[in-house]
């Protein structure tokens, strides 16, 4: 059904994605859930040789100037295969997008072509030990000297810690101006003297490398700064709007994996003498699932239609991330609850994507996050629109106008 949302040439994509996913070996992925693995570059790799890292980006750069709803339905399949390697397919498009949009000729040269041929692995620095969804409460600093600059302080959460050959990095270059105009955002390679202080041992999304990393008395030359050296909050900003679509998109596909095997499970599981689908308490409950997951779907998409549109996507993309990543979760649970005890076992998936859909609804800003951000921008749209047509206190009748409608 959803096929009639995409072109031809939207579809082909797809498929390609489809492809690579099906033959990405099974124990890859038990490997990463096992801590076997600490990134999986050669995976990466993989995706840059198809050419599927990066698909929005221009031409020029080594992408394929394609819109965001190829990129989502491109997610969707990568998805399947759970959080860790959907960040690894992810993570060019996010870090790309500040090199695309503010990066130099140079820049886009050195880092973000390989990166989106694979073969330069990117991770980003942006939260901080005492900061959390306090990006602009960030205490690392960036001080001029000898031409470029030098960074002291600490990131965490840094999927890539261990793994990645570039990190991109916020920074504060000036502790006195407003927090929106204080940070710069930096690009350092890992030889500049990046250290791993700490690998997290997590409930899911294993196998990335994530970890603490420090940097202290790391110097960077200035032509690593993207951008202008106050510009860092506005390019944070832009980077959230690749954050939550992937994070979007990659829950869809988490979702339709658990629902698609508790289907499966059901239309062959016999309890009291027939197929456990036949009982609306299992069919009615999957049904639901898929309701939501098709409007999740469905808001997915109007979003990815608003970030190629000239103007401010982010009400749809925060309402995008928030309801499809609670959507993921609940589409796991019902499938884990459609399955029995055999889903709480490791011999299915759903078990391991219920660990890893519920790091969804927490990085890339939690979903409190974008709840703050939901209903900030609606009070500003409605309220300017009631500005710009006449006096809002005539929009909202008196109480005593609304006791009398109601009797």
């Amino acid at each position: 059904m959803w096929e009639n949302l995409l072109d031809r040439e939207a579809l082909a994509v797809r498929d390609e994605a489809r492809a690579f996913v099906r033959d990405v070996p099974v124990e890859l992925v038990r490997d990463m859930d096992a801590d076997k693995i600490r990134f999986p570059r050669e995976y990466v790799r993989g995706l840059g040789d198809k050419n599927l890292l990066g698909l929005r980006f221009p031409r020029a750069v080594g992408g394929r100037g394609l819109p965001w709803a190829v990129e989502m339905a491109v997610l969707e399949e990568i998805g399947v295969l759970g959080t860790a390697l959907g960040c690894a397919f992810a993570m060019p498009s996010i870090v790309g997008e500040a090199l695309s949009r503010f990066g130099t000729p140079e820049q886009q040269e050195r880092w973000l072509r390989p990166m989106l041929r694979g073969e330069k692995i990117a991770a980003e620095a942006l939260t901080e030990p005492r900061g959390g969804s306090d990006f602009f409460g960030a205490t690392t600093t960036a001080r001029p000297e000898g031409g470029g600059f030098v960074l002291d302080g600490a990131k965490r959460f840094v999927v890539g810690a261990e793994g990645a050959d570039f990190f991109l990095v916020y920074a504060k270059t000036d502790p006195k101006a407003p927090r929106h105009k204080s940070l710069g955002l930096f690009l350092v390679d890992r030889d500049a003297g990046v250290r791993v202080e700490h690998l997290y041992g997590l409930m899911g999304t294993r196998g990335g490398g994530t970890g603490r990393i420090v940097f202290k008395g790391v110097c960077v030359p200035r032509e690593n700064l993207v951008g202008d050296i106050d510009q860092g909050g506005e390019i944070f900003n832009r980077m959230m709007v690749p954050e939550r679509l992937t994070s979007a998109g990659g829950a869809l596909g988490a979702a339709r994996a658990a629902l698609d095997i508790a289907t499966r499970y059901s239309a062959r599981r016999r309890a009291f003498g027939k197929v456990i689908r036949e009982f609306q308490a299992v069919s009615f409950r999957l049904a639901g699932a898929v309701a939501r997951l098709d409007a999740a779907r469905a808001l997915a998409y109007a979003a990815c239609r608003a970030a190629d549109g000239p103007g401010d996507p982010r009400r749809l993309v925060s309402e995008a991330k928030k309801f499809c990543t609670e959507t993921a979760w609940d589409a796991v649970n019902v499938a884990m609850q459609t399955m029995g005890g055999i889903g709480y076992t490791n011999v299915y998936p759903v078990e391991r994507l219920l660990r890893d859909v519920r790091l969804m609804t927490i990085w890339t800003g939690t979903n409190d996050v974008m709840d703050l951000l939901i209903q900030h921008e609606w009070y500003r749209e409605v309220l300017e629109r009631a500005a710009g047509s006449r006096d809002i206190e005539r929009d909202v009748p008196p109480g005593g106008d609304d006791e009398k409608d109601f009797g």
